[in-house]
This record gives C-alpha cells, structure tokens and sequence, in this order.
C-alpha cells in the first residue's frame, strides 16, 4: 500500500455544513471548504432536518469539484474517498454516504467510513506538532461531550459522558430562551464577553462526583428558572450576567474534569475537540489549569473545531494506512458506539 504522498477526500454532511476537503499525508490541508446553513437554519432557531438534507443535496458535487481544484488535483489522483457515517442527521449523513460511494465507484478507489466524533479528535493532529500518546480526549459538541482514554491510534477508552445534554445542546437551548440569537455557542459567548460570573449563582453540576459522567440539563433548567424568577419578582434581571455564570458554570465542570482524568491516568496531553471546543472561554481556562498542572493542551484552529471535512480526511488516513475500507454496502447511522473502540478497564 502506497505510504506517502497519500491523499484522501474527506467529505462531511453529518449536520448543517457541507463540507469537502482534501488533506495528505494526514496533516497538509490541500483543500479545506465549507457551505454553511448557518443563514437558511437562523429563522428556525435551530436545525431543521430535512431542509439541511436538501441543501446539501445542492451543494455537495460542485464543492467537491472546487475543493479538489483548489487543492490542485485531478480527481484520478486522490487515493481513497472518507466520508463521515455517523453520528448525526440521518437523512443529512446519506446524503454524503450516497455520494461518497458513488464517486469511490466512479474513480475504483477505496471508501473510508469515518465516525464523526472521532473525525474531531482527529483534528488535533493536522499540524506539524502532533499529540503523543497516551493522551486524554474532551470531546464536547452539540450531541456529545465525553472524556477518552487515547492509548495509541484508533484506540479508545470511554471514561465518561454526559447522561443529558451535551454541553452543546445546553448553549443552543439557553441562547434560545435568553432570546440571544442562533447559534446558541457564540450569541452566549458574545452575550458572556459583556460582563462576568458571579452576580448569579448556578450549579456546578456533577463536579462533587468522583468520576468523570456530565449532565448539563440540570444547569440548563437551573438557567431558565433562575431567569423566570427575576422576571417574576421585578428585580434587577442582567441577561448578559446570565449567559456569564452559565458559560463559567458549564466551563467549570469540563476542565475540572478534563484535568482529573488526565491525573488519573498520568498523562501530560489533553487534545480538545469538538464544536464546543472553540469557545474562547474554554480554550482559556483548559490552557491555565493545564499549564498549572504540567499538562501539555492540543486544541485545534478555530475552523477546525467546527464541523469540516479535514478532520475527517485526517481520520480517514490513520484508517487508510490500517487497510480499513468500507465496502459499497456502507450505511449511515444517526448514533454509534464505533468511537469506543476498547472498553474501560
């Protein structure tokens, strides 16, 4: 099997983003692009699913040929097709999966079937300056937000995960009762930004637990009551005092967690990933507590942290050089377990 100059086309829809991009040797982004839904979703409040499937229905062939032009490259030079499978969307992850094989057939080149999740942990290593192993995941977005033990490539062990809502679905619903704007993460960062923690009082859910399990409804509820009672009663309600103690509530839990499961297993890296991961808030305080804890942090470019198709290409790659290909009977899945690939203990 050829060993370098590999290129793999990544291709993601597993959501609201269209994304393709063509990534080499697992680090050099060739091509890395993205049609957002962000405008058509806005007036909704949220994802409505079948309008993301038709969109990308739209999109998906003509950035394709953009991104493999942008990267330079004739269709017949890439080496393998790695398309995200699940979790997500199903209607909007078959759209890829169709498309995916398709264009695998046409060219008779391998398909990759790449797991979501595991895609945005794979965006930690399109750099020059990769994790090492053992390492330590936060993996935190809108459906998930879940702490692994990293031993070597493909290797996974589940520490914990929320038992809820992820700390995603938490920013999205508290945006849209706070009347902050879509989508949730960035209208309460910005909301956040204006003031600071502290002039209210909300749970730090789970974080008197002596494990590494999330639940963020609970927060999420404490937030909504808490704004319900200041309307009510007259008194000096300050939403973006709110949004402040909701985000440093929900930061809090994350990287408290993320450190005590890096010392539990004597590891000096924590890689962060996922959507979540580019809020400013997090990458902040996850970077001082690593450092006062002689822990290395990855977290990926800001572009990278959203849903894009260089991370799955990067996935795609390690899978590439494990001969892992999917045949043309891959399916699509809207939740999977495939992240895990080792169980605890």
């Amino acid at each position: 099997m050829k060993q370098s100059g590999i290129r793999i086309l990544g291709i993601e829809t597993s959501c609201d983003e269209t994304a393709v991009a063509v990534v080499e040797d697992g680090n050099i982004i060739r091509s890395n692009l993205v049609a957002s839904q962000i405008e058509i979703h806005r007036r909704f409040g949220g994802v409505v699913p079948e309008v993301a499937s038709r969109r990308h229905i739209e999109v998906i062939a003509s950035l394709t040929e953009e991104a493999l032009k942008e990267a330079g490259l004739p269709r017949q030079e890439i080496d393998a097709v790695a398309v995200a499978n699940s979790p997500g969307l199903i209607g909007a992850l078959l759209v890829g999966v169709s498309f995916a094989k398709a264009y695998a057939y046409g060219l008779n080149k391998p398909l990759i079937g790449v797991n979501h999740m595991e895609a945005h942990i794979y965006a930690n290593f399109l750099t020059e300056n990769k994790p090492i192993f053992p390492a330590v995941c936060l993996v935190v977005s809108g459906g998930h937000t879940s702490l692994l033990y990293m031993e070597r490539h493909r290797e996974f062990e589940m520490m914990g995960e929320t038992r809820d809502d992820a700390a995603g679905e938490a920013f999205d619903k508290v945006a849209r009762f706070l009347g902050l704007g879509y989508p949730g993460g960035p209208a309460v960062q910005n909301a956040a930004a204006l003031a600071s923690p502290g002039k209210y009082h909300l749970p730090r859910v789970y974080l008197d637990r002596n494990d590494f399990e999330f639940s963020f409804s609970g927060l999420k509820t404490a937030a909504m009551n808490l704004w319900n009672k200041l309307q009510r009663s007259g008194e000096d309600a300050e939403v973006n005092y709110l949004a402040a103690e909701f985000q440093e509530a929900l930061v809090e839990v994350l990287v408290e967690k993320s450190i005590n499961a890096a010392r539990q297993k004597n590891v000096k890296q924590i890689l962060l990933a996922g959507g979540v991961a580019a809020n400013a808030r997090l990458r902040e305080r996850i970077t001082a507590e690593a450092s006062a804890n002689n822990i290395q942090i990855h977290i990926p470019a800001l572009e990278l942290c959203t849903d894009n198709a260089a991370m799955v290409a990067c996935a795609g790659y390690y899978q590439y050089l494990d001969g892992d290909f999917a045949g043309l009977d891959l399916n699509a899945f809207p939740q999977s377990g495939l992240l895990v690939k080792k169980a605890c203990g």
